[in-house]
């Protein structure tokens, strides 16, 4: 180990030994839920969980015809009795019977910027008790049933489920709209249940946008019905997704409150696309990025969008742009001779290519997201309504809503899963809108994004790669900023990190510890809560 990193290494587990002496002194006062909710307060009331926990529906507007709400119950309800055989009797104990849930508007339809706010409460006394969740949609119910199953631990003794510290009285709503997290399925493969196990662990911290980066140059997992060759360029005959597995993971991340933003990077990053169809290269020895010349290119690009549109039912798409290297094309005789023809240099066909695949988005009804090379090279000719992902560093954002283009950050040094030397801090620490002080600008940008690039990953390794890290960031997009952690509290900050990584661990999920880089393994033999 390098000594700079073996001291950043120490600090780190310095830090963890003063958080559990700091949780201990005022431990009474901290609230443990994750990401912190806007406003919340408690009293001193234990209540124990009914193993009957009912859910009611009185003065709800939403019928829950696709039975999203009964599922999510019976999830949450599966989550908090998941940990320990459940057997005690509540007998003359104070007993919380079951939840009420008033939704007021009767739609279930995940849009983007949909009302994803709660108030939940619950009450100390009552004959039966009765939680009360009430919320604009369906969505903003599903976040108030994971707070509340946050509430809820295990009693040793009673061998049941104790809520403690009632009253609970909680008003939350998120800070941004787009809460991201991508994975990747073209550097390796990830099998269907692994990407459902992924979309649930990022309702647990409110995540709301799966970014799938679906295709690459090193693979192309996904069928293409308008261009069946094109899943040619999977890594092999099993590693590749039917459209009807696309529809399946996108309808179980819906019914979560998870849309699903999906990619095809263009012009670049696109090399397995030649495999079934090789005249996409520019030629036999040059094959990347795609062939800016041919109709051909554009026509495959409109049938895989085509495709998507009847899938990926969200807004946007996603289409690349990203480390784009044009020597293909003028070393490639016939495009080259194309580029003369058309009075154009490799800069102008770059533009070219990123224009027109936006406007075929647009003829499928989507708009667009763009990684910030685009904007870097030629901004001012973007469609106005582009989206612009920001990915190389610090200072884009404030430049794209400058611009008046809207904004979503990823900044390498701080947001990249696959940096491992990048600590939980740094996550939490970075900030969307630094700089951005003008109102109006601030809100264009929507959000921010967390990327578990897959060159060094697998199922085997995904979810210990992503978690807790993630969880930094997703209190950095849900939680009001005035509510956010300063510096100066990271002490307890990583006590409250710390819990909710075992509360991960608890559901399966295999985060791993606070203390250390992204991947680390525990340091030594000890609780969970001090790792």
């Amino acid at each position: 180990m390098a000594p700079a990193m073996a001291l950043r290494l120490l600090v780190v587990v310095a830090v963890a030994a003063v958080v559990s002496c700091a949780v201990a002194a005022d431990e009474g006062s901290v609230v443990e839920v994750w990401p912190m909710p806007a406003t919340a307060s408690k009293g001193g009331q234990t209540l124990h969980v009914s193993r009957e926990l009912r859910m009611t529906a009185e003065g709800s507007k939403y019928a829950d015809g696709e039975a999203i709400l009964k599922d999510a119950f019976q999830r949450m309800v599966t989550l908090i009795e998941l940990d320990h055989v459940i057997n005690g009797s509540s007998q003359g104990l104070p007993l919380l019977a079951g939840v009420n849930v008033v939704v007021h508007l009767p739609g279930d339809e995940l849009n983007f910027g949909v009302d994803e706010s709660y108030n939940l409460s619950v009450p100390a006394t009552g004959s039966p008790i009765y939680a009360q969740i009430e919320a604009q949609t369906v969505f903003g119910a599903l976040h108030a049933l994971e707070t509340f199953s946050q509430l809820c631990n295990f009693d040793f003794t009673s061998r049941l489920i104790e809520l403690q510290s009632a009253p609970w009285s909680i008003t939350d709503m998120p800070r941004f709209p787009y809460r991201g997290l991508l994975i990747d399925t073209s550097r390796h493969y990830l099998p269907v249940p692994v990407i459902k196990s992924v979309i649930d662990s990022m309702t647990y911290s409110k995540l709301n946008v799966l970014h799938w980066h679906i295709v690459d140059e090193q693979s192309f997992p996904i069928e293409i019905p308008s261009y069946p060759k094109l899943w040619n360029g999977a890594y092999s005959y099993s590693e590749r997704y039917t459209m009807d597995d696309a529809i399946d993971i996108v309808q179980y991340a819906e019914r979560r409150g998870v849309n699903v933003l999906a990619e095809i990077d263009v012009p670049g990053h696109a090399l397995s696309w030649g495999v079934g169809y090789p005249s996409l290269w520019p030629s036999a020895t040059c094959k990347e990025p795609l062939d800016v010349s041919s109709e051909s290119t554009f026509q495959v690009i409109n049938g895989i969008l085509s495709d998507f549109s009847k899938v990926f039912k969200f807004k946007f798409v996603h289409l690349g742009g990203d480390e784009v290297n044009t020597s293909c094309w003028t070393s490639t005789p016939r495009v080259k001779a194309w580029l003369a023809q058309h009075g154009m240099k490799e800069s102008d066909a770059y533009r070219y290519f990123v224009l027109r695949a936006q406007k075929i988005a647009k003829s499928h009804g989507y708009e667009v997201i763009n990684w910030e090379e685009t904007f870097n090279n030629f901004g001012d000719k973007l469609d106005r309504r582009t989206v612009v992902h920001n990915w190389l560093g610090g200072g884009v954002a404030e430049k794209v809503v400058a611009a008046g283009l809207r904004c979503i950050v990823s900044n390498q040094d701080k947001w990249y899963l696959d940096h491992l030397e990048v600590t939980w801090d740094g996550f939490y620490m970075n900030e969307p809108l630094r700089n951005i002080k003008n109102p109006a600008q601030q809100k264009l940008v929507l959000g921010g994004e967390v990327c578990m690039w897959a060159e060094h990953i697998d199922a085997s390794d995904i979810q210990q790669t992503i978690w807790p890290r993630a969880a930094a960031a997703a209190e950095r997009l849900w939680t009001p900023f005035e509510k956010l952690s300063k510096e100066w509290e990271i002490a307890a900050l990583s006590a409250r990190l710390a819990r909710f990584r075992c509360l991960l661990n608890h559901r399966g999920i295999a985060a791993g510890p606070v203390t250390g880089y992204g991947r680390s393994a525990p340091a030594e033999p000890s609780s969970c809560i001090k790792q």
